[in-house]
């Protein structure tokens, strides 16, 4: 499992965040607060907070492929 932040600050970063990870197998989850919700889900990551990080969690021991593509979105 990997586990990141990703921070989505427009509505386009969350529409083109959404098309990226949903191109992979890899099951992968948005943690926000008690939420657990998936990351391919655009209507359940819009009810989240966004303004500040969320955690991604993905179930994969190695996913750098994703990684690489969401590159942009990734945050400290």
């Amino acid at each position: 499992m990997v586990e990141r932040y990703v921070s989505l600050e427009k509505i386009n970063d969350v529409k083109d965040f959404v098309e990226i990870v949903s191109r992979y197998d890899y099951k992968v989850d948005i943690i926000s607060d008690t939420y657990v919700l998936s990351a391919k889900s655009i209507m359940g990551i819009f009810s989240l907070d966004l303004t500040k990080p969320l955690k991604l969690r993905i179930h994969a021991d190695s996913c750098d492929d994703l990684l690489a593509d969401i590159a942009p979105y990734l945050s400290e």
